[in-house]
Parts: structure tokens; sequence; C-alpha cells
């Protein structure tokens, strides 16, 4: 069966079409990222992969009652026929995605970081990354970006997903990449695991001509004294802070490195290998099992011995709140980063 007839059969779990001319909008209820004042692209996952479904019709959609909280919205109004909204039910969407990557479609299945990493794990490992199927999970609500505490805080997820076989992990830093992202991922083989900012996402990048490449870190800015070695928001929040500290002397390096796993071990460790500098890890992650302890292990292994600290979450479970002033409570702000490295130098 082709993709474009199974995409137009109907089921139980097809999608509700958007009526014509209807107003789409993301809820106020989930707190947005803080733009910090820069311009903001709105949806850009949602948006780019409406641009890619066009040439494309193994492209599909899936959500556990969240399109609008994912951004899958855009998605859903310019291909209803193409999206699929499985409710609160995050192992069956994750099973129908297996089941439509079977039949030769690319299923984009969105939700929340803490349902995909908690709830459908096994679902996930066994239906996706078993059979290494072109599954993308894209899940929004990652690390501390909402204040609504740890049942929607997914502070331990890239640790729940990197022991996976098969899994490509993904955590983009802003609107630029999520775009770059989300093209890129449609054409990784085998399954993929993207972390996502919604709504108003901040565009960081761009002044930087970054271009995303699947499996490379890349140098933003260079420097002598720290480097900074960061994914996700927290590369914006070091090249804020990077900024910051060169005013009071300190040169700062940001190395950012967008894919989790597999990780670009040749770029950290030659990077980190050129000496003299603070090799500093910065995650919006717990420090257990992120991005931070996969940098140490891999200079560990390479033999690279340099003073070495990590930045991210506690490992807690955190409290609820207002984003400025949990941000400033558990070190992930500018001002709590400068600080750091101002301490430890």
């Amino acid at each position: 069966m082709k993709p474009q007839e199974l995409s137009r059969r109907q089921s139980k779990y097809t999608a509700r079409s958007v009526p014509q001319g209807e107003r789409v909008a993301t809820s106020a209820m989930i707190a947005s990222l803080d733009a910090e004042g820069r311009d903001t692209i709105a949806a850009p996952f949602g948006h780019a992969l409406v641009d890619i479904a066009k040439t494309r019709e193994d492209i599909v959609g899936l959500t556990a009652d969240l399109s609008k909280y994912t951004d899958l919205h855009v998605f859903a109004k310019a291909y209803p026929d193409r999206f699929y909204q499985m409710g609160m039910a995050e192992a069956v969407m994750i099973s129908a995605a297996a089941g439509l990557a079977r039949e030769g479609f690319t299923p984009f299945a969105t939700t929340y970081a803490v349902f995909a990493s908690r709830r459908a794990y096994d679902f996930i490992i066994m239906a996706i990354a078993e059979e290494n199927l072109p599954v993308k999970i894209v899940c929004a609500l990652p690390g501390l970006t909402t204040g609504y505490g740890p049942s929607h805080q997914a502070t331990e997820d890239l640790a729940i997903m990197r022991g996976m076989p098969n899994l490509t992990i993904i955590d983009p830093c802003d609107a630029v990449e999520i775009d770059q992202a989300t093209r890129a991922i449609a054409d990784t083989p085998g399954p993929v695991y993207m972390r996502l900012l919604r709504g108003q996402v901040p565009n960081v990048l761009g002044e930087y001509g970054y271009r995303f490449q699947p499996g490379r870190a890349q140098m933003i800015r260079d420097g002598r004294d720290v480097l900074f070695v960061s994914s996700g928001l927290m590369t914006m929040r070091t090249l804020d802070a990077a900024k910051a500290l060169q005013k009071d002397g300190v040169d700062c390096a940001v190395l950012h490195v967008p894919t989790i796993k597999p990780l670009d071990a040749d770029t950290i460790i030659a990077e980190a290998s050129k000496g003299g500098r603070l090799v500093v890890t910065a995650e919006n992650h717990s420090v257990t099992g992120g991005l931070g302890e996969a940098v140490a292990a891999t200079l560990m292994r390479a033999g690279v011995q340099v003073p070495f600290r990590q930045i991210g979450l506690p490992d807690a479970f955190l409290d609820a709140g207002a984003l400025p002033t949990l941000h400033d409570q558990y070190g992930i702000s500018v001002s709590a980063v400068k600080a750091a490295v101002k301490s430890w130098l």
C-alpha cells in the first residue's frame, strides 16, 4: 500500500480537521521561554514540517492531544488528511507511528518530553528503535521550560533516552536551528528524539550564520579562557554570559552541541585539548546522565585532562513557579552562569 493511499483512509483515530477560516492559536496556558528582548519566530517546527510536506507525501503528523502545545496544529491545518489525533494515549500514538513507518511513511509524533520519555519508553524501544524505523519523536517542554512543576518538567529525558540503541537525539538551540533540524531529521535514517522549544521561539543563531549539521558540534564563538560546551537553550545563555564576561576580561568560547547522540567526540576532544581553558558544560537538563556526563566520559576515555565543571539542573524534583525565578534558583540563568564561571576561575 502506498503512503498516499493510507493517509486518506479514515479510522477512529483520524484527526478532527480544522474548520475553514478558524483561527488556530497556541494557548498561553503553557509557560513560554523568555525571549529576552530578541526577535522571535512563531512555531518554527510546525511551519518547517508544512514546508517539507509540500513535496513529500510520506510525511504525517501524530499527537497525543497536544497539537497546539507542540506547534503541530500548524501542520494539522495545512494537511488535515495527514494528521492523526491519538488522544491522551502516548503508547497508542507511538505504536501507530511505528505501524505507519512500516507502511512507508515518515511519522512525526509529538507530545511533551515527560510523556514520551517516561510513559512511552518501552513502546519506543520495542516498536521503533529495535526495528530502526524512521519515526521522529518531537517533544515540547524539555528540561525547565515550564513552571508547572515536576509532572511536566522533563529534567531527565536525555538520561532516559541516551541508553536506547539506534536513537538519534537532538537538542536545538533556537528557532533557526529548529527549522533546520526538522528538515534534516526528515531525511535521517532511523528514529529521532528531538527536544522542542515551541510558540514564539527566539532567533539567536541567525546572526552567526549558523547551519545545523546532524552529528556535528560547532564553534559559535572562540575564546582563550573558558570553553562552554552547551546544547539547547543553554547555548543562548552561554552566548549571553560570554558577552557579559568579556566586559570583565574573561574570554569565553561557545561550542554548541545540538546532537547529543551520536556525540561529536572528535570536535569536543579537539577543542578541549587546546589547553589553558576551563571546560564548562551547560545544559537544560539534570547534571545526571545528560550532556555534561557524556562530555566528561568522552574526555576521560580520550585521556584529556582539563579543569572541568558542569552547569545544569540538580538531581532533584524541582519547584513550580515563574521561569525566570526558577532559572535563577537552579543556576541556568545568564546571571547565574556568569557568577558560576567567575567563582571557578
